[in-house]
């Protein structure tokens, strides 16, 4: 297996979360009799530039091309991040009605949609047939291409180069980050700026969030290797902001190396101190994750078989593919969560990958009154308690896994 930035060989292990099937793919009832394809879902890191990977055992093209599930527009709390984003992005940056805005992976346009309530003009690229049509509703333009050279060097000679150039958790879908980074490079006008959010390595290893890892996820970044892979390719960063989404990320900001309009903030060298003084740029720090991975599938193993033995009903709410991992490394199956509901109508009636549990529209939590509901993306949970609260009408009560087991 080889690095795919630097070529540098990928020889030791950071953890091993046995076999999977790839998290959104999500089965219908017809599906249901026919086999299921598992794969490795194993990281390795980097001795050199401590980029963690997985291998590509499933090509992007096929998870991300046509009848895509993940449609942004269903978190609340994510959509007002995307317009707190926007806000402080056309401050900062002064963006008018003569600027242009370019995201990569632009979803249904769940962020777009605020740039052109603002007048700013603004297109998408996004490769899913499924979400960059519900973009297009909105009035979105949407490109249905994959990111990287070829899209960039076209758009570029087409004159549509980006003043802002983002991409919100789509650095660590790419399977090809020179070709990535490199597209940015060409598309981002000379004083133009590119922002990047992904979820930050530090906070998976410190946190335990292991099940931020799936097939979609090629790539693990710290700050110190995203400096490297961007640096490598013409871009340098300015500024960084640590941010609480997907249980704690980075938004970097970069420039190219020959723009000298951008005043590089403290924060750059401070966040790259605050990793280095981790052990981030040492083997070790990457050496001791799996003992803790496996003690969260004990702890919830463990309870479910109790609620099981006691005649307790347990379902879950979320079907993300954080939940996916959780699951499926923990091998649960229908016999232990019932069912799982979700907000989106495109994976209500569906099962989820792997265990196989059906996805029901959230009424189905107040008509079966289940004693437990774990709640599968974490991240977000303070606006699922909320929006659930009825179970406390019958005792019921909520339950995360990650990073350790809990009853709320």
């Amino acid at each position: 297996m080889n690095c795919r930035f630097d070529g540098q060989p990928l020889a030791h292990e950071f953890v091993d979360l046995g076999y999977s099937p790839v998290s959104n793919s999500f089965r219908s009832q017809e599906d249901q009799e026919t086999p299921e394809v598992y794969y490795p879902l194993k990281l390795w890191v980097s001795e050199r530039t401590f980029l963690v990977q997985t291998g590509e055992y499933k090509k992007a093209a096929e998870i991300f091309s046509g009848d895509y599930v993940y449609f942004s527009s269903y978190s609340k709390s994510w959509l007002r991040h995307a317009s707190q984003y926007v806000e402080k992005m056309v401050e900062k940056f002064g963006l008018n009605a003569t600027s242009q805005v370019v995201e990569i992976a632009s979803n249904d346009g769940y962020l777009l949609q605020y740039f052109k309530q603002k007048n700013i003009p603004c297109y998408g690229v996004e490769p899913s047939g499924s979400v960059a049509g519900a973009a297009r509703e909105k009035g979105i333009e949407t490109l249905e291409l994959f990111f990287g050279v070829e899209t960039a060097t076209k758009l570029a000679e087409g004159g549509r180069k980006a003043d802002l150039l983002l991409g919100n958790n789509v650095l660590a879908h790419v399977p090809d980050l020179n070709d990535f980074v490199k597209g940015l490079k060409i598309l981002l006008k000379p004083q133009g700026v590119v922002t990047m959010e992904f979820p930050h390595l530090m906070q998976l290893v410190e946190q335990n969030q292991f099940d931020t890892i799936y097939h979609e996820h090629f790539s693990y970044f710290s700050f110190y290797t995203v400096c490297q892979v961007f640096r490598s390719h013409g871009l340098e960063m300015f500024d960084v902001e640590e941010i609480p989404t997907h249980g704690g990320s980075l938004r970097i900001y970069a420039a190219h190396e020959q723009d000298k309009s951008k005043t590089v903030s403290p924060s750059v060298a401070a966040l790259l101190l605050k990793e280095r003084e981790k052990g981030m740029q040492t083997l070790d720090y990457y050496g001791h994750f799996q003992p803790k991975v496996e003690k969260v599938k004990r702890d919830f193993l463990k309870f479910l078989l109790d609620q099981r033995s006691q005649g307790k009903t347990v379902a879950a709410y979320g079907a993300a593919a954080k939940g996916n991992t959780l699951l499926n490394y923990c091998g649960v199956r229908r016999d232990l969560i019932s069912f799982v509901c979700d907000a989106s109508p495109h994976k209500q009636g569906k099962f989820l990958p792997g265990s196989h549990i059906p996805v029901f529209d959230p009424v189905e939590i107040e008509k079966r009154k289940p004693d437990f509901v774990v709640i599968l993306p974490w991240n977000i949970r303070e606006e699922i308690m909320e929006q659930l609260s009825v179970i406390r009408q019958w005792g019921g009560k909520f339950v995360v896994a990650v990073p350790c087991l809990q009853t709320l």
